[in-house]
């Protein structure tokens, strides 16, 4: 018998065709590694505040999480200073943080990775009391994170066209930024604070990222033509990258790219909030912090 116990946590509602497909495979590829496991259903609160105890008392070695961005976020957040692996099969719509970290979509080579690979510890941050694990933000793209939140058909192309849409209806919003023992004034389309490299869906927002660095990433696109800065944003995102301009500090227009482990934003037009691709209610001043070694995460060497 293994010295491993896994749980593994599925939403009981979302593709329930191929779920069902999903936890056939899990139930005989964990059987056939003679592993201990339980699957558990996730719930719609989202509150896995039982996780600590029932970790400690069973000897619970390894917690998966089948679903996107926002369950491993909620799951995550009650897993601080737990001594617990993480493990990802990807379910979500952009999948952002198992992109950034290498760990396949598919879910028989995500299992193998379970199986194989070994925990490294990744960094995540807190947005006042939310906890982020991998990329959250204020403007345009959380106002497409909430008007998907109401979609009944989700998917990527329900997400593109929901983006294009707010790309040109999204007002520039008034920030005040301060970063590195500077304060930036500026109006921005977005703001996108990362310690992943991207959205989700291998689109890069924040090449210099990384999980595990203990920086975080401010991306500020600043106010600017529309359709300017879609070809702009177009070609940094096909090129997998969006260079540093210190000579925004002076308010020049562009893209702001700084890396800080802590940042404030003061937000008094009520830019719209969205914390790992899930949205939340906006506030006036958010205090941003990172966290080193948040959690261990199961990932390719």
């Amino acid at each position: 018998m293994s010295s491993r116990k896994l749980i593994y946590f599925i939403n009981p509602i979302s593709g329930t065709k191929g779920k069902k497909r999903l936890i056939e495979w899990i139930t005989f590829r964990t059987k056939k590694e003679n592993i201990p496991f339980e699957i558990i259903f996730t719930n719609k609160e989202g509150d896995y505040s039982f996780l600590k105890n029932k970790i400690s008392e069973e000897k619970i070695t390894d917690i998966i999480i089948c679903g996107g961005d926002g369950t491993i976020n909620k799951i995550t957040s009650f897993l601080l200073n737990v001594a617990v692996n993480v493990g990802v099969i990807p379910m979500g719509s952009g999948n952002g943080l198992a992109f950034a970290a290498g760990i396949s979509r598919n879910p028989h080579k995500a299992l193998d990775i379970i199986f194989t690979e070994q925990a490294k510890p990744v960094d995540g941050f807190f947005l006042n009391k939310h906890f982020s694990c991998m990329l959250s933000g204020l403007g345009f793209d959380a106002q497409v994170a909430h008007d998907f939140s109401h979609q009944k058909k989700r998917g990527l192309l329900t997400y593109i066209v929901l983006s294009l849409k707010n790309f040109f209806a999204s007002k520039n919003y008034s920030f005040t930024i301060e970063v590195n023992e500077t304060t930036i004034q500026t109006k921005a389309l977005f703001i996108s604070i990362a310690n992943s490299n991207q959205f989700g869906n291998n689109v890069t927002i924040a090449p210099q990222a990384s999980l595990s660095d203990g920086l975080l990433d401010l991306v500020v696109v600043t106010k600017m033509n529309r359709l300017f800065t879609l070809l702009v944003l177009l070609k940094h995102l096909v090129q997998g990258k969006i260079e540093e301009h210190s000579d925004l500090m002076a308010g020049k227009k562009g893209v702001l790219y700084i890396q800080a482990k802590k940042i404030n934003i003061q937000n008094p037009e009520l830019a719209p909030l969205h914390i790992d691709g899930e949205p939340v209610n906006t506030e006036l001043n958010i205090e941003i912090n990172v966290v080193e070694n948040a959690f261990t995460l199961i990932q390719p060497s």
